[in-house]
């Protein structure tokens, strides 16, 4: 069914109250990739329970880890929104934290779809997720574009992308980050289950050599190299983070990222050095508070 963007545009789903624990924050810090070189360096603030920290990014996963026990991931259900998931690509997400979050804690967040974009052979869907505590307090505000193929030509508007692109200049930083090969599969115990992930059949059947890390494990991987390597190991320093996903990476290779500081925020471009700097993650920016 085509989407009809007078019942879709403004859509909003009831609130949906998630919990999390410590253990699905420590979860999603060792998916990223903390701990990998306990010997020298175990990461406490992120691996070990007392005095633990939160990168903000986890609000991404928040109550669909293991806490969330057989409980799925809540399916898109929206008046005027019937979209094929076979053809439906992340193609960005944007995060504003309010406050820092808890290592354990109650959420009740709300979607709306606040935006559509006909883009003829495809959608280009908005959606907005804003997340409150149980006394209604602002945790975070997501915005996830969804690349719909198939679902264009509904007679909507197909907007206009402003010109992007890297600050002519040398980046102030250029940090290389090794993923793992068993990174995927680690990452996917946080909600995400997708075979694309897992199974070699699938991720050939879909064009992919072999299964290929989730687009959230590489932005929480850039959350975590920003904390780790530009912000003095402050998750708190890092409010929001906003970026386009530009390029599959695959399991064990290397994130590297170059970071330009402007303003009092980060411009960043995240590419594949194995690849020639294959695109990962482009037209991406950081707000900071420090």
């Amino acid at each position: 069914m085509p989407i009809d963007p007078d019942k879709a545009l403004g859509a909003t789903t009831p609130a949906e109250r998630v919990s999390w624990t410590v253990r699905d924050v420590l979860l999603y810090h060792l998916s990223l990739g903390a701990g990998a070189h306990a010997a020298t360096d175990p990461e406490l603030p992120y691996t070990y329970e007392r005095g633990l920290r939160v990168l903000p990014t986890f609000a991404m996963v928040a109550g669909r880890g293991p806490s969330a026990g057989e409980r799925a991931a809540a399916p898109l259900d929206l008046p005027g929104l019937d979209l094929d998931p076979r053809g439906m690509l992340h193609a960005g997400q944007a995060l504003t934290l309010h406050r820092p979050l808890p290592s354990s804690g109650t959420a009740d967040i709300t979607t709306r779809v606040a935006g559509l974009r006909d883009k003829g052979k495809a959608a280009l869907v908005t959606l907005e997720q804003i997340a409150a505590d149980p006394d209604g307090a602002p945790l975070w505000t997501a915005t996830m574009d969804i690349w719909a193929r198939g679902e264009g030509g509904f007679g909507g508007d197909p907007g206009t992308e402003a010109p992007w692109r890297a600050p002519d200049r040398a980046p102030d930083q250029v940090v290389d980050v090794p993923t793992t090969q068993g990174q995927a599969l680690l990452y996917r115990l946080n909600g995400d289950l997708n075979p694309l992930h897992a199974d070699p059949a699938f991720a050939a059947s879909a064009g992919f050599e072999r299964p290929v890390l989730h687009g959230l494990a590489s932005y929480g991987v850039l959350a975590k190299t920003l904390v780790d390597r530009v912000l003095d190991g402050d998750t708190d320093a890092l409010t929001g983070l906003s970026v386009r996903f530009a390029g599959p990476l695959l399991p064990g290779e290397t994130l590297r990222t170059a970071v330009w500081r402007e303003n009092g925020a980060l411009t960043l471009e995240s590419t594949c050095p194995e690849r020639d700097g294959a695109p990962v993650l482009s037209r991406a920016t950081a707000e900071v508070t420090s």
